[in-house]
């Protein structure tokens, strides 16, 4: 079974004053489907700038990186945008919702740039989504007039809309209460169960303990790498195919 994620040798420098700096040095690593993945290490470790090799926010220096079977390192920059509508949830630690458009706009969006269904089909499935995660009472509202935890759940629905195999969070309960928080990791380990591949970037080390596999970095490498058994499931149990690609109860998010 191929990976979901492959990189191989991935090399990415930045131009400085003192000359380049070497955010990510020789990053190799492979993450199968249906793995929850937290990420750990200090600020400027390389963690953020994994995330962005993975989703195609940036480029690598040098290696390779294949996410979802398309080697995205040599994707043109025309179809990059496309590649990443279809095949990659992103949730940001600030949810990132365009603060103009309504919450159910706001999760109608990525639909909105694939082309997918009509304008009632993209309503219909924006709807269904709030409903998983509780916020369809707050359809009409603008993102600011919610709280954060509930922004954080619009965000979640947002990258579930073109239904993407692979969801990459960037500290996603960062900014929220330890209720929340804990919500929104029993959600991801949810859409775990349910097919989905989750890659959590974090500074709470609690959270990524209870994840089934956990990296560690260190000054832009791999410095560990702890319970990468790909045999086994969030909840332990043995896996033999990825399970299907379902949408999974928002039971989890009762708080926030």
């Amino acid at each position: 079974m191929a990976p979901v994620i492959d990189l191989r040798d991935v090399v990415k420098e930045y131009p400085s004053g003192a000359g380049r700096v070497r955010a990510l040095n020789g990053v190799s690593l492979e993450v199968m489907h249906g793995e929850f993945v937290a990420v750990v290490g200090r600020s400027g470790c390389g963690k953020s700038t994994l995330l962005n090799m993975i989703t195609g926010i940036d480029r690598p220096t040098g290696g390779r990186v294949t996410v979802a079977g398309t080697e995205i390192s040599r994707l043109p920059e025309r179809q990059m945008a496309r590649w990443r509508g279809e095949n990659v949830g992103v949730i940001f630690q600030f949810f990132q919702l365009l603060p103009t458009l309504s919450v159910i706009e706001n999760v109608m969006l990525p639909m909105d740039f694939a082309g997918r269904g009509s304008a009632d089909e993209r309503r219909a499935r924006a709807t269904h989504l709030l409903e998983l995660v509780e916020m369809s009472d707050q359809a009409d509202k603008l993102p600011l007039s919610t709280s954060g935890g509930q922004q954080q759940r619009v965000a979640i629905a947002r990258a579930l809309a073109n239904d993407p195999p692979l969801l990459v969070a960037d500290e996603p309960t960062g900014n929220l209460d330890s209720t929340t928080a804990e919500a929104v990791f029993r959600l991801f380990g949810e859409l775990v169960e349910a097919g989905k591949t989750v890659v959590m970037v974090t500074h709470d080390i609690d959270l990524a303990a209870r994840t089934r596999r956990t990296i560690r970095m260190l000054d832009g490498r791999i410095v560990g790498d702890d319970g990468s058994d790909r045999s086994r499931d969030l909840a332990g149990r043995a896996v033999v195919e990825p399970a299907p690609a379902v949408h999974a109860p928002a039971s989890a998010l009762s708080a926030g």
